[in-house]
């Protein structure tokens, strides 16, 4: 099975993973559950959903297999998502066999679990830690996680600079509910080595997506420049956010604009969902099933090239967002 796609794969270009507009893909995001410990509004809106069982999710075993075949495609990043990665039981089993392949492994967090984990990342090679965090408020963050985790979350994040690590906190924004908390995160950098990235309000199944409720880049621009004086940062060639600094600050921030101003011109990304579906877009209608076929000792080479072949130039094809189909963002991976 696994022998078998390596031992094609090895005869190929170092990356194959190039779509018909010539983006060559080096970066998987894998989802490791769709379960969580929070309850975040625009990801899990209904209490009441069901996280997939456990037979029906990718094996610790099967995750390695597959991810060396998308990294002797020429992977040489992959970020663990979720769900929330960490409520995974066997999460610091997985995070130390993906550990030996040649890539930049990093994660995705609500932060709940972290400081049970903090060893398991240094002896993974986990140098980047993502934080998803929409307010600086404890009451706020109740109300939009239905969850009481805000002092626990705070103190992991204390915990992961300590160590060192390099955090990104992700902050979606969305009008008429935190909006006003903006300018809380950009004053958190004064004295913090934080990157925060402010995401425009995205549209998936159930999260009561409305235009109306999207606080566009513009808006948040124009909302942290009354107060600071802010310089542009250059950014990278496959960045998806527009990175900017207050004068003298110790971190920065930065825009993921998908509503917008889409980047879909330089994206290099893959997904992976944790029943095993390949999305060649977060908003791509369709998926591709690898773990049936892996499952029956099949080669998923094909699969693979076929998927990214078929990527669409822009937001996986769509020009409506009102009409969305699509997993919830839980269940395709953050």
């Amino acid at each position: 099975m696994y022998e078998l796609s390596l031992t094609l794969s090895l005869q190929m270009t170092t990356n194959s993973l190039s779509d018909t507009f010539g983006r060559a893909h080096n970066y998987l995001r894998i989802s490791l559950t769709d379960a969580c410990n929070l309850r975040c509004l625009y990801c899990m809106p209904d209490e009441k959903v069901i996280s997939t069982p456990a037979p029906k999710l990718m094996q610790a075993d099967e995750i390695e297999g597959i991810a060396r075949v998308f990294q002797s495609l020429g992977v040489n990043k992959i970020r663990l998502t979720g769900g929330e990665p960490l409520v995974r039981k066997d999460a610091a089993d997985i995070m130390k066999r993906l550990s030996n392949l040649p890539v930049e492994l990093t994660i995705s967090t609500n932060a709940v679990l972290v400081d049970r984990f903090i060893d398991c990342f240094k002896q993974s090679g986990i140098k980047s830690v993502n934080v998803s965090l929409d307010t600086l408020n404890a009451e706020e963050f109740f109300a939009i996680t239905r969850r009481g985790d805000f002092k626990r979350i705070m103190e992991n994040i204390d915990l992961l600079l300590a160590h060192q690590f390099k955090v990104k906190v992700n902050m979606v924004v969305m009008k008429g509910i935190n909006e006003n908390s903006v300018i809380d995160f950009v004053k958190w950098t004064r004295d913090n080595p934080l990157d925060i990235r402010f995401i425009e309000f995205m549209p998936f199944a159930g999260n009561a997506w409305e235009r109306d409720k999207v606080f566009s880049y513009a808006e948040m621009l124009e909302l942290i420049s009354r107060d600071f004086e802010i310089v542009k940062l250059e950014d990278s060639h496959h960045d998806t956010a527009k990175k900017y600094q207050v004068s003298g600050y110790s971190g920065t921030f930065a825009f993921i604009t998908t509503i917008t101003e889409p980047f879909c011109g330089t994206c290099n990304r893959l997904r992976l969902t944790a029943d095993g579906k390949m999305k060649n877009c977060l908003f791509s209608s369709t998926e591709t099933d690898l773990l049936k076929p892996w499952r029956a000792g099949e080669d998923i080479i094909p699969l693979i090239l076929s998927s990214v072949k078929d990527k669409k130039q822009e937001r996986g094809g769509r020009f409506d967002f009102e009409n969305i189909e699509n997993r919830s963002m839980i269940r395709i991976g953050g």
